[in-house]
């Protein structure tokens, strides 16, 4: 019984939970020391105080932009994300058949005799089927949402992550989105469209009242998971 009670409570959990969209943890990190050369740059992490004036951590060209290239920059990623797709098929067949056949008359037997008559069989088949479907899908979202380089790829490519949170009386609404971003996409002032960063992980949750009030109970879901209608 233990083991059985065990079962259920499990399945039971599973039941409760919701999908989530896969978004890459952590969402923000803190600078870290960094030099010019990458090699060196994964060798040591751990800044040298020498007393000079140049700090290898904190670098940045006397003529070179403040656009985000290291661990610790923000990115202001604007979302434009728009989506739509329609499906339609249609199918049919038709398929019919028929059969007679017939004996005239068997072997030492009278054919005009009413104990063994003509013998004969018949038969016909008709199949008709016929299918449509139509499928469509419109999803639009629009805002925007500062993150932080997480980590610099050795290709130069920037890894992003970040979270943003509202909290409206008892909600809480939470944006989280992560992706990869080339810099030279990277606008003035840091701005990245969505539409140009790789891998992107999106995600609206809320948490409150209101989302409690949009989920199915758990016990609503566990029976919904088996059922057939």
């Amino acid at each position: 019984m233990p083991l059985l009670a065990v079962a259920a409570a499990a399945l039971l959990a599973g039941c409760s939970s919701t999908p989530k969209v896969t978004v890459l943890e952590p969402t923000t990190v803190r600078p870290e020391p960094t030099i010019a050369s990458s090699a060196a740059q994964a060798a040591a992490r751990t800044p040298v105080a020498n007393g000079a004036i140049f700090d290898p951590s904190s670098f940045r060209g006397l003529f070179e932009d403040r656009r985000a290239r290291l661990v610790g920059d923000l990115i202001t990623i604007q979302i434009q994300e728009k989506t739509s797709a329609r499906s339609s098929a249609n199918s049919s067949v038709d398929r019919s058949g028929s059969v007679e056949a017939s004996i005239a008359q068997l072997p030492f037997v009278n054919p005009e005799s009413r104990l063994f008559p003509r013998l004969g069989v018949a038969g016909s088949s008709t199949t008709s089927f016929e299918g449509k479907g139509t499928t469509g899908a419109d999803n639009a979202f629009s805002g925007s949402i500062t993150v932080t380089v997480v980590e610099v790829l050795p290709n130069g490519n920037l890894v992003v992550s970040g979270e943003k949170q509202v909290g409206i009386n008892q909600q809480v609404e939470v944006l989280r989105f992560s992706g990869v971003v080339n810099p030279a996409t990277v606008l003035p002032g840091n701005l990245v469209s969505s539409t140009q960063v790789g891998d992107a992980r999106l995600e609206v949750r809320g948490r409150g009242d209101v989302d409690r009030a949009q989920t199915l109970g758990w016990l609503s879901r566990f029976f919904l998971s088996f059922l057939p209608i």
